[in-house]
């Protein structure tokens, strides 16, 4: 089993109600098991302002699955929650479910990137990582703590 770091992320359709729904379907996922979840944060929209604050959160698995196989399955609950891929990034959304770290891998194919591409510039996805692993490091040895010293962090409060 190899521990893979999720950020969840809703700010449409009861963003609670949708993260803990995905949080299930996590935990149903074969050969997986949910070892820890943050706590839930509100945060306001990264990209377009003109939507409602997110609900965020980051949930560690434990998996037996490789990375595509475990994508197949984030994406599968996104869609089973109404998830609705558009063209635009950074869009209002039911649920989105991104791989931030899989165990010490580094990945990149037309599918996934691990480390997450741009998890160093979104301290929403970054607190909640840290508040459930704080000693955390990419896969290089950087210590994810020092991602998040530069970043603003006020407007993140707990949901």
């Amino acid at each position: 089993m190899k521990p893979v770091w999720l950020a969840l992320g809703s700010n449409l359709a009861d963003p609670l109600q949708q993260v803990q729904n995905a949080l299930d379907a996590l935990a149903a996922i074969p050969q997986t098991r949910v070892v820890a979840v943050s706590s839930f944060y509100r945060t306001p929209p990264y990209g377009p302002q003109d939507q409602p604050d997110y609900l965020n959160a980051v949930v560690e698995l434990a998996t037996a699955l490789q990375p595509d196989a475990l994508l197949d399955h984030t994406q599968r609950v996104e869609q089973e929650q109404g998830r609705v891929r558009k063209a635009h990034r950074w869009g209002p959304r039911t649920l989105d479910l991104d791989i931030l770290l899989f165990d010490r891998q580094t990945l990149a194919s037309d599918r996934l990137t691990v480390p997450h591409y741009d998890m160093h510039n979104r301290a929403f996805m970054l607190v909640p990582l840290l508040e459930i692993a704080p000693a955390i490091t990419l896969p290089n040895g950087t210590p994810v703590a020092s991602l998040l010293a530069p970043l603003d962090r006020t407007q993140i409060r707990p949901w």
